[in-house]
């Protein structure tokens, strides 16, 4: 017999089927933490749909000023005030994302259990991982960073706009840190990200404080409940906090070649407090030319050696890299 015994090649070249990609993704949607917080951008400037092959490396976003100049009351007599409005082009790139497991045929035939379902399974859990680092890089790039005034106060925090904070961070995070930086954002202008509510994404251990400090405090309502994100432990001031373990403590040294499970982190001198990224609406964009889909390996060596994949071609970038409109605000240290 000719050609490969488990696929045919002059058929595509690999085995694809939409119940596989379909059950990725819907099953890999519950396990992210960043991604979930992310903007997938449906169309292009030109308002072409992004989804799909065949438009080039970069894709683009509109940023819309609001009018340069507020509406007003006029008299009878007065021509009616013109005004308008700005446009800021943003673009980000395409890459290819993708993870192999190969097997040997033999192990297939005489494993008891289920090669294949535990390496779609693992297949799940890298692509949540990877995509979850690929959104954070863009997420760690904000202009915006706080911390506590003098380093040390329970209740006060200084600003930036420069993309570096202003003090060494030596006090942990709680909720007495909360209620300026909600009033930091709204006075900014930056729009809630959902039913008014901004929010929180930070490790469990930068949480405890916070925790401790919440006991007691009724965050949610029976209704509330059903809109918990992913991950989400409680609300306080009108900020939803989750937690995420994708990234380390201090976050990956190099995010775009970063694995969650080898990387050296960052951590902070002190140790007392780490990252928490607090966010509005409109926060990073995800361009999309096909997603994450599983792809069966054309067997070789007469069908000894197999595989499966995932492989995804998608972009990230910050909505709005700029600190006048910035959406996301970086609770930091300077060491």
């Amino acid at each position: 017999m000719s050609g490969q015994i488990w696929s045919v090649a002059d058929e595509g070249g690999y085995m694809w089927a939409p119940n596989l990609s379909e059950y990725l993704r819907l099953q890999n949607l519950p396990v992210v933490k960043w991604r979930q917080l992310c903007d997938v951008r449906e169309n292009d400037a030109d308002g072409k749909p992004l989804v799909g092959k065949g438009r080039g490396d970069k894709w683009y976003w509109n940023v819309f000023t609001k009018l340069a100049q507020k509406g007003r009351a006029l008299s009878e007599t007065e021509r009616m005030p013109e005004s308008g409005f700005k446009i800021t082009q943003y673009s980000g790139t395409m890459t290819e994302y993708g993870q192999a497991v190969p097997y040997t045929g033999k192990l297939d035939d005489l494993s008891e259990q289920p090669i294949r379902e535990i390496i779609r399974k693992l297949l799940k859990i890298d692509v949540a991982e990877t995509f979850d680092v690929a959104a954070w890089t863009q997420f760690n790039q904000t202009l915006l960073q706080v911390c506590p005034a003098s380093g040390t106060s329970a209740t006060a925090i200084e600003t930036s706009i420069t993309g570096s904070p202003t003090q060494t961070n030596n006090v942990a995070f709680g909720k007495g840190h909360v209620e300026p930086i909600a009033t930091y954002m709204k006075e900014r202008g930056i729009p809630a990200y959902e039913a008014g509510d901004y929010f929180a994404v930070a490790r469990p251990s930068t949480y405890v404080q916070l925790k401790s400090d919440l006991e007691g405090i009724q965050t949610y309502t029976e209704t509330g409940l059903a809109q918990i994100k992913n991950g989400e432990i409680g609300r306080y001031r009108g900020i939803r906090f989750i937690e995420q373990t994708h990234i380390p403590q201090g976050g990956a040294i190099n995010a775009t070649t970063f694995n969650p499970q080898t990387g050296t982190a960052q951590n902070w001198a002190n140790g007392k407090s780490d990252w928490i990224f607090f966010m509005g609406a409109d926060t990073v964009a995800e361009g999309i030319a096909f997603p994450e889909e599983i792809r069966g390996k054309i067997p070789d060596d007469y069908g000894r050696g197999r595989g499966f994949s995932w492989l995804a071609l998608e972009g990230f970038g910050l909505s709005h890299p700029d600190a006048q409109n910035g959406r996301i605000v970086k609770w930091n240290s300077l060491t």
